[in-house]
């Protein structure tokens, strides 16, 4: 693609590349010199030779002042850019009086051409016809006839008026494809714009899904782990306890059969930890099989209150009558899985929270509610005294953290605290139909 210098542009088209508007170029000061010079041999031609023959109608005074007329129209086209226009009526009166102006008129008839709309300017250069047609009608030059002098009248200024509108049809042409460039530019940056914030606004989704999926393992290893771990605490405990108050005296012996089954309690917890981490973990593996083990819903209460009870813990389990019915695991279940799943995790993390802080306490576990409205899920167990005994791993909190997220998430509501001596967590998860 050529690249045209600046300088050899006309000042509209150099405008804009950020040249000053209305400020002339290299080339517009070589126009204005040319034609300027065109003006003035035209102006000394026609005053050498003034009246041309067969003009004797021509008055005196007409003949004296035609060279001082002349003179002035030609210093004005200087400012012909500025105001093409009023240069055009101005010559009008010009050429009334001089014709001698006659390659002035020419020049402001092209000039009015190039820089004003079309009608203007075929209304300037048939005045200029008018004008010089006196001359055409009543006018005879020897050896000239007729038909070849009105001829020639029409070139004189129908040319200019031409050129100067294939000029100016030109340039427009040239300004409104610079134009549509610059809006098409102006549309690729916006479009360029918009794809780099789609694209951030799709890095801050990712990184916050991932950091969506940290969190949802951490709370799935926390509350794997808490069940587990704090099963294996309470039964290692126990061990310890009797095996220490038999070696005091203070206690019955312990047998084998006792230490074994404790033992094989220990073990299958264990195991069992191992593997259900083993299911959380499954997900950060490439490559890993998207069929893992089903996920605990209601249907694995009972299980989950028979291993809280193994471990001594006094459970006292009731679900509502609609539970029962459209509740379970079977293909009649109207409870969302991950509803389900939300449900088991908090009785999970109340049993836990019991055996922490109110070691031996009897807990209370409710699942109520119907289709259409809520699950209810309430473990209670009476408050831990000031100062009572504790278990030993107690926690720091960031379970009822992670399962009131997990709640919300799931859109329901989780409350807990103490209300008249016992320590209530109840979840309300939504039930739809």
């Amino acid at each position: 693609m050529t690249v045209v210098p600046r300088w050899l542009l006309p000042a509209q088209l150099a405008a804009l590349d950020g040249r000053p508007a209305g400020r002339r170029t290299a080339r517009d000061w070589a126009a204005d010199a040319g034609l300027f010079a065109f003006a003035v041999i035209m102006a000394i031609e026609q005053a050498a030779a003034y009246p041309p023959p067969g003009t004797e109608f021509v008055p005196g005074w007409l003949v004296a002042i035609n060279p001082w007329v002349a003179g002035p129209a030609c210093l004005a086209l200087w400012w012909r850019r500025r105001f093409p226009l009023v240069l055009g009526v101005v010559m009008v009166v010009a050429l009334s009086f001089s014709a001698s102006s006659v390659g002035a008129a020419m020049v402001a008839g092209l000039t009015v051409a190039v820089h004003r709309p079309w009608g203007r300017a075929a209304a300037v250069s048939g005045s200029y016809l008018v004008i010089c047609g006196y001359y055409g009608l009543f006018a005879e030059p020897p050896g000239v006839e007729r038909p070849v002098l009105i001829a020639s009248l029409l070139i004189m200024f129908g040319g200019p008026l031409c050129l100067g509108m294939a000029v100016r049809a030109r340039r427009l042409l040239l300004l409104g494809l610079r134009r549509e460039a610059e809006v098409r530019s102006r549309e690729h940056r916006l479009e360029l714009a918009e794809a780099q914030r789609a694209e951030r606004e799709h890095r801050l989704a990712l990184r916050e899904a991932r950091r969506a999926e940290r969190e949802r393992l951490a709370r799935e290893m926390h509350d794997v782990l808490a069940h587990r771990v704090s099963l294996l605490s309470v039964h290692a405990g126990a061990l310890a306890y009797r095996t220490s108050q038999a070696a005091a005296g203070t206690g019955p012996p312990v047998d084998a059969s006792e230490v074994g089954g404790a033992a094989r309690v220990i073990q299958d917890n264990a195991r069992l930890a191992l593997d259900e981490l083993r299911d959380v973990l499954a997900v950060l593996r490439d490559g890993e099989p998207a069929a893992a083990r089903p996920q605990p819903g209601l249907a694995d209460l009972p299980r989950l209150v028979a291993e809280a009870e193994a471990a001594g813990q006094r459970v006292d389990y009731s679900v509502g009558d609609e539970v029962a019915r459209q509740g379970g695991a079977g293909p009649g279940d109207s409870v969302r899985a991950q509803v389900q799943r939300t449900a088991y995790r908090t009785v999970q993390e109340g049993l836990t929270n019991a055996r922490r802080h109110a070691p031996g306490a009897p807990v209370r576990v409710r699942i109520e509610g119907s289709p259409g409205a809520d699950l209810i899920v309430t473990v209670d167990n009476p408050a831990a005294r000031a100062g009572g005994v504790r278990a030993e791993g107690g926690g720091a909190g960031s379970g009822l953290v992670g399962l009131g997220e997990r709640v919300a998430l799931d859109g329901g509501r989780l409350e807990h605290g103490v209300r008249d001596g016992v320590f209530v967590l109840s979840a309300r998860l939504p039930w739809q139909v």
